[in-house]
């Protein structure tokens, strides 16, 4: 009997999320990382067969039910951050670590982009480019995030 473990997928999806809502100083809140975006890109990396963009989209509902956002503006961003993921897994996964970090801070940057044109939609602009800090961070979490994700997935021999 084989084990799949999905319920690693479920814990990292959860802590996520109370990552997200993690009490910050003022002036760092704009610079929190994407951390939803961040697992998206790792576990539809690692398992495009098996998640997608009906994934993503729920990690966004459930984002955007636990930081009061406006129904549908992460789980439409984190869908076309899924799709794009979908697309180019295969080549993400040959990319050395310098690529899959400006692959990462680009990904992550759309997803910014369409939550903030949803936010931009909705009567709440935000000023200038600070939206996109959180690519930033996020890129710069990945070199730490995929490979403790990667071999916690692969001693719990999620599948």
């Amino acid at each position: 009997m084989e084990a799949n473990n999905r319920w690693f997928i479920a814990v990292t999806v959860l802590l996520a999320l109370l990552l997200a809502v993690m009490p910050l100083p003022h002036n760092w809140l704009w610079f929190r990382p994407s951390f939803t975006a961040l697992l998206v890109i790792f576990w539809i990396t690692r398992m495009p067969q098996n998640l997608g963009v009906g994934f993503a989209w729920l990690v966004g509902l459930l984002e955007d039910l636990v930081t009061g956002a406006t129904i549908g503006t992460h789980a439409l961003a984190l869908g076309v951050l899924a799709y794009f993921s979908l697309l180019t897994y295969q080549r993400t996964r040959a990319f050395n670590p310098a690529q899959q970090l400006m692959w990462v801070f680009i990904l992550v940057g759309i997803n910014q982009v369409v939550g903030n044109w949803v936010h931009g939609l909705a009567g709440k602009p935000v000023p200038g480019l600070t939206f996109l800090w959180p690519a930033i961070t996020s890129a710069l979490l990945w070199p730490w995030v995929a490979p403790w994700l990667g071999l916690m997935a692969g001693r719990l021999q999620v599948r």
